[in-house]
């Protein structure tokens, strides 16, 4: 998850060009507040137009019309373990919620003393699609070193497959390797079919299916992707990677892709001691920052909502610790463009979209925020004839 700590910001991504002519000023309506600790918000894809908030201590609250419910969606902070980058990080709803009031959850927890991952699936109850069961199905439990990258985003991609982020599991500078080795779950998203026979199967086109290395892996090479997201237009899926000491980037992840971690951070070798890397066999970020900027990059999503045409296609996406939210747009086909939009009042957690595509700023201090337009600037009262004028 994003270090919890605030940091200096500015505005420049390394590699790409400023297009801030093009984009119109935006604002940051309060949606939703009196949260303790938001880390995510999301639709269920049901056509109630609900809006779900994960609480990092084990909470699922649930907003109809604005309005928080008072009684929890989800309340599992009996079992989860949370503080710093743990706690509960995911939510997704299978694509056939609406039927099968199935949704599954993302949490750390202890098992036999030992902090872990946690997939799990809960469904809705039968007389009321505002509180789920209690009744938890484990799919898969990932041991986690230590206590920080803990990645923690889960998300439904167009083909019906879970997709998992998964950190590196924690310490600096990856001790473990686990990034780059292919036995490991950690450092990786992850593919698993949840409709499949218990506790879940692999696709078969999953990259390492009869090969050499773990089936579930889908991509590799990464530290902690602290929020992916599959963008609703095209498919393609964007993962922001929270970087070590020095830079931050954005990942276009493709099947069976490699990138970088730990050999590379950003665009540049690592350790920074290393003049020279092997970088064959690489997939480059499309964009990347430096803590100049700020200290941890916090994963958005493709605008593809109604109220700003002029940020359709776009990718929006920020910082955790300086707040900045910018715009990601491809000019031509490997050619990034960007633009700083604006900060927010509080650090960025998260960012959401709802059913309508709308996009969401989640503020780790305790509100949501729906990104909408400036307010226009009002008319310039002129005063009445024969009557005083002040200088401007």
């Amino acid at each position: 998850m994003c270090r919890l700590t605030l940091a200096l910001a500015a505005s420049m991504i390394v590699g790409v060009r400023v297009f801030a002519a093009e984009v119109p000023e935006i604002s940051l309506r309060p949606a939703l507040s009196g949260l303790s600790e938001p880390v995510y918000v999301t639709h269920a894809g049901d056509g109630s137009g609900r809006l779900f908030v994960v609480e990092q201590a084990g909470r699922v609250l649930v907003a109809r019309d604005g309005a928080l419910l008072e009684r929890p969606f989800l309340d599992i902070r009996d079992r989860v373990s949370a503080g710093g980058e743990t706690g509960l990080l995911g939510l997704a709803f299978h694509p056939s919620f609406r039927s099968s009031g199935r949704f599954f959850v993302d949490y750390t927890g202890r098992r036999d003393r030992q902090l872990t991952t946690v997939i799990a699936e809960f469904r809705v109850s039968p007389d009321s699609s505002d509180v789920a069961l209690a009744e938890e199905r484990v799919l898969l439990e990932i041991t986690q070193p230590y206590p920080n990258h803990n990645g923690g985003q889960i998300a439904f991609g167009p083909d019906g497959f879970l997709y998992i982020g998964m950190g590196d599991g924690g310490s600096a500078g990856d001790p473990h390797g686990h990034g780059q080795h292919l036995e490991s779950l950690l450092g990786k998203i992850l593919r698993i079919d949840v409709d499949g026979p218990p506790p879940y199967a692999c696709p078969p086109d999953n990259p390492f299916v009869d090969q050499p290395g773990a089936d579930e892996i889908w991509a590799y090479g990464l530290r902690n992707p602290w929020r992916f997201s599959f963008d609703r237009g095209t498919g393609r899926l964007f993962a922001a990677d929270v970087g070590q000491d020095r830079y931050e980037e954005i990942d276009l992840i493709q099947l069976g892709g490699n990138y970088g971690w730990n050999r590379m951070e950003g665009l540049h070798c690592f350790p920074p001691s290393r003049e020279r890397c092997e970088r064959q066999g690489l997939i480059e970020p499309i964009a990347e920052y430096d803590h100049q900027d700020g200290v941890s990059v916090t994963g958005g999503y493709v605008y593809r909502g109604g109220l700003l045409p002029a940020l359709q296609g776009g990718y929006i996406f920020g910082d955790f610790g300086s707040a900045q939210i910018w715009l990601l747009r491809e000019a031509e086909a490997g050619r990034w463009e960007r633009v700083a939009l604006r900060r927010s009042p509080q650090p960025i957690s998260s960012f959401g979209e709802d059913e309508a595509g709308e996009v969401y700023v989640v503020g780790y201090g305790g509100t949501v925020f729906r990104i909408e337009p400036a307010a226009p600037p009002q008319p310039r009262q002129e005063p009445e004839q024969g009557g005083e004028r002040t200088h401007e």
